[in-house]
């Protein structure tokens, strides 16, 4: 029960120092009264750590922190002059105070020293958070609603708590088992939904929807047997792209009020995007699948954690989130099952190879019995030019394109590919291999970039050293504009001379790029540039398999548009090719005993199973929706 483990953290302490001891989730926080003990606990807390094997915390009660504007002024004092401290927030129920910054590490000092300075002189725990270069709306949106629900998130990672710990000392069970059954994503890309369950636990791997489909097919299979909304205990979410995370406020809309598991990043971009999808079905006059209070009790539920971060989310499962490579904030997910009764990866989405804006995919693991891969890119055909030629490609699409005063359309998956696009194309104006022309960004490619600003420690070594020196910073290139009106879209169309919009949607299923589309479709002068996965049926898809005449709803009439303009194709595929998948496994350590491929089309799928089943001579499965497979 939850009292034996807060019993056993008494233990170790002396408890007429105690006044308190909480859960945070999986984190235990111990609340002192004492002065003396919150500044020097003589290492009690460190050795309690290494004994029960969990995360502990010692911070402050309340009535010992320093009143708060006396705290306020105290801190800005401390911190180094160079830092613009742009917001201070204190959360008294915690003893916590946010400090949004231009310059984190040098507001945290060396080696921490100023924060431990702030924490002596006022007696609150200080947390640095970066302050965006660029200003981002759903980051401030998202702040404020986790600072003015602090109360309420207290007593629901309290509650967290308790459910994890609620099996912390349990019997033995006469029967182990691990069940896995594929509600999205089996056979198909779109939609990916897996559901985990053991003798304990109820949880959803990714809660996405396929947005080629228009019908029930665009959405998981939550209304299967075996799934009970009621009785779901966790949700984790791999990375924000709709195809894995759209469908997660509908949860909450039928009741779920469980933690939501995934990164920083991701719980920014994947707001940001759900927000957009209730934007798009009203602009086309359909009823939203949730409003955006689902959204907002989505983020007050959602637990963000960090790479390499270990921490339990149930009584049997522990989960670490690893790098995916794959776009920001993007991870793979290890769980363990039952302290080591079984351990498996789900990679999501993954690249295994360095991009222009992130590192590869980490493939070194403590256990992987079971893999599930991706293979969006698994057949055998599915292999990229090495980014050096697509370099060379781009750069002569480009500068054909402006030698005869034409435009350079790329449409674009909001998060991930608009920004490699843009930091490719800073780095080829800056080496001198393409001209110095306007880059317009419209859509969500804005307001992602400006996430990316905020969380530059997920990015690659270059990227983030160019980040942190803000002169350098790719993302706020000065031939960088933003459009957001239809009147600023009509002004681009219709103005004279080259440029590049990068434009949501990537698959042109709505979004601004169907409409730079249908305006410069007519024109042979003007470029169409692919850099993203066309799905099946999709506008994108219809052009790049060369269809030429194409009809659209203008109001009652009908409007046809030719497709005159040059259409070009390059992979800045945020996706792992088919060697790269190869490697992955092969590289993968432990090597998994059994690999089940997911997250592709049926052809590519079987193709990937059979090459990695031949070649590693282990068991591969390509599951279809609604199948179930016992892990063990």
């Amino acid at each position: 029960m939850t009292s034996e483990i807060i019993e056993e953290v008494l233990k170790h302490l002396p408890r007429k120092k105690i006044k308190e001891v909480v859960f945070e989730g999986a984190n235990i926080v111990v609340y002192t009264s004492d002065e003396t003990f919150f500044a020097n606990d003589e290492g009690l807390i460190r050795n309690l750590v290494n004994t029960i094997k969990k995360r502990v915390e010692l911070r402050p009660d309340p009535s010992i922190c320093m009143p708060l504007e006396e705290a306020e002024k105290t801190i800005r004092q401390i911190i180094d002059k160079e830092v613009s401290v742009d917001n201070v927030i204190f959360d008294p129920q915690r003893s916590i105070v946010i400090l949004e910054v231009d310059k984190p590490g040098t507001a945290i000092g060396r080696r921490g020293e100023t924060i431990q300075e702030i924490k002596k002189k006022t007696r609150w725990v200080p947390i640095i958070r970066r302050t965006p270069p660029i200003r981002s709306q759903i980051i401030e949106n998202i702040r404020s609603v986790l600072y003015q629900n602090s109360d309420y998130r207290r007593k629901f990672l309290h509650k967290t708590g308790e459910r994890i710990y609620n099996g912390w000392l349990r019997r033995e069970r006469k029967e182990e088992w691990v069940r896995l059954t594929y509600l999205g994503g089996g056979r198909q890309v779109g939609r990916s939904c897996l559901f985990l369950q053991t003798p304990e636990s109820r949880i959803l791997l990714d809660v996405g929807i396929d947005v080629s489909k228009n019908d029930s097919e665009a959405y998981p299979y939550l209304e299967a047997p075996e799934f009970n909304i009621q009785q779901l205990d966790a949700v984790i979410v791999s990375h924000a792209h709709v195809d894995h995370s759209a469908l997660v406020p509908y949860l909450f809309k039928f009741g779920y009020r469980g933690p939501v598991y995934c990164t920083e990043p991701t719980r920014d971009i994947m707001a940001l995007l759900q927000l957009d999808i209730i934007k798009i079905m009203r602009e086309e006059g359909k009823e939203p699948l949730y409003s955006s209070d689902e959204v907002k009790e989505m983020v007050k539920h959602t637990v963000a954690l960090g790479y390499d971060e270990v921490t339990d989310i149930t009584p049997d499962i522990r989960i670490t989130l690893h790098n995916a490579g794959h776009i920001l904030g993007s991870s793979m997910v290890h769980i363990n099952v039952g302290n080591g009764l079984h351990n498996l990866l789900y990679s999501a989405d993954l690249k295994y190879a360095k991009t222009q804006l992130l590192s590869p995919a980490v493939a070194n693991f403590s256990r992987c019995e079971t893999l599930l891969i991706e293979s969006t890119y698994g057949g055998k055909d599915n292999v990229t030019e090495n980014p050096g030629i697509q370099d060379k490609i781009l750069s002569d699409i480009v500068i054909n394109t402006v030698n005869r005063g034409g435009k350079i359309l790329m449409p674009t998956l909001g998060s991930g590919r608009g920004q490699e696009v843009i930091i490719l194309i800073e780095r080829l104006v800056r080496e001198g291999k393409i001209p110095e022309i306007p880059v317009y960004i419209d859509g969500m490619v804005w307001d992602i970039t400006a996430i990316h600003t905020a969380y530059p420690e997920f990015m690659n070594n270059q990227v983030k050293t160019q980040i942190f020196q803000k002169d350098n910073n790719p993302f706020l290139m000065k031939s960088v504009k933003q459009i957001g009106s239809m009147k600023e879209r009509k002004e681009l169309v219709e103005e004279e001379g080259p440029c590049i919009i990068l434009a949501t949607s990537g698959m042109m299923q709505g979004g601004p790029s169907v409409y730079y589309f249908r305006q410069l479709a007519g024109n042979p002068k003007h470029s169409l540039v692919f850099s993203c996965y066309q799905g099946e049926g999709t506008l994108g898809r219809r052009i790049k398999n060369g269809e030429k005449e194409f009809t659209f709803k203008d109001g009652p009439r009908n409007e046809i548009v030719n497709c005159k303009l040059e259409v070009h194709r390059i992979e800045i595929s945020a996706h792992a090719d088919r060697r790269e998948l190869m490697s992955f496994v092969t590289r993968c350590k432990p090597r998994p005993k059994k690999v089940i491929i997911n997250h592709g089309e049926v052809s590519r799928s079987i193709d990937l199973a059979s090459s990695i089943h031949k070649t590693l001579k282990v068991e591969t499965i390509v599951p279809r929706n609604l199948e179930t497979i016992r892990l063990r």
